[in-house]
Formats: structure tokens, sequence, C-alpha cells
């Protein structure tokens, strides 16, 4: 495995129909923080990398609640033209949901709810055998992706 002890976490990418709408439910909802610059990419080098042509992102990433400034981010991006996603269910094949550890479910999901955000299935309090006690519910974004809400105890 060499090489592989440089190697960190960087980001999750978002791609979304309004970047700064859904970057304010981050923040407003689970404390995200802003980490400048805000994105406004384009040009050759794009195209090249995303392989589109004419291509403009705009975004920015978002440091994840007690990871630390130079922690992991959730980097939300919208593409001057994106292409529409309207089949995210919870067992479609890959990624499937950033998960939050929060105090209190409940109360997340009422900050979730008055942002627009929507929930999945119903809020769950299970033991699982060998790992504790779970209270846990899937939810979306305004924007429909899929987030998991846990507290274990």
């Amino acid at each position: 495995m060499d090489g592989m002890e440089n190697t960190r976490f960087s980001h999750v990418n978002l791609i979304s129909r309004d970047w700064r709408t859904l970057a304010d439910f981050y923040i407003q909802v689970f404390g995200c923080r802003e980490k400048p610059p805000v994105r406004d990419l384009q040009g050759d080098w794009v195209d090249d990398l995303t392989g589109l042509s004419d291509t403009h992102i705009k975004g920015m990433h978002l440091l994840l609640p007690g990871m630390g400034d130079d922690g992991p981010t959730l980097e939300i991006f919208q593409y001057h033209e994106n292409r529409k996603n309207d089949d995210r269910a919870i067992n479609l094949e890959g990624f499937g949901h950033i998960a939050f550890a929060v105090e209190d479910v409940e109360d997340r999901v009422q900050a979730l709810l008055a942002h627009g955000g929507s929930l999945v299935g119903k809020s769950i309090d299970a033991t699982i055998e060998g790992a504790g006690r779970i209270s846990v519910v899937y939810a979306r974004d305004p924007e429909g992706n899929i987030l998991e809400l846990q507290k274990w105890t």
C-alpha cells in the first residue's frame, strides 16, 4: 500500500439546482461553515476536466460540523446546465446519503422541516447487536438529496 499514508478524504460534491440556497440549508440546519472562496469556474481546463463544453460551474465548499478548519468539506456546485436526477431513492446504486451525528434527532428533524427538508421514512429507535442503541431517520434536503440524522447511545 505504498503512498497510502499520505492519502486523506477531501470532500463530497453535491450538484445543486440553486447552490446558494442549498448551502444556506446546510449552514442553518447542520451548522456547516463557508470555506472561501466562492467558486466561479470556466474555461478550457474546466471543459477538459469535465468532458463537457462551454462549462460554467458556481458554488462553494462548506466546512462540516465537528471537523475543524482543515477537515473534509461538502462541496456544493451548480452547473450552468444541470442534468436532472429525479430517481433519487434510498436504495439507488451509487452514493446513498450523507449522515450527520446530532445531539437530538427529533429537534434536528424539526429544523430540517422548517428549512424546506422532508422525511423519507419514520424516525426509529433500535438496538443494533454489538453496536449499541441508535435513534435515526432518513430525510431529504430541499433538493431531494438523502440525509441520515443519527444519535448513538
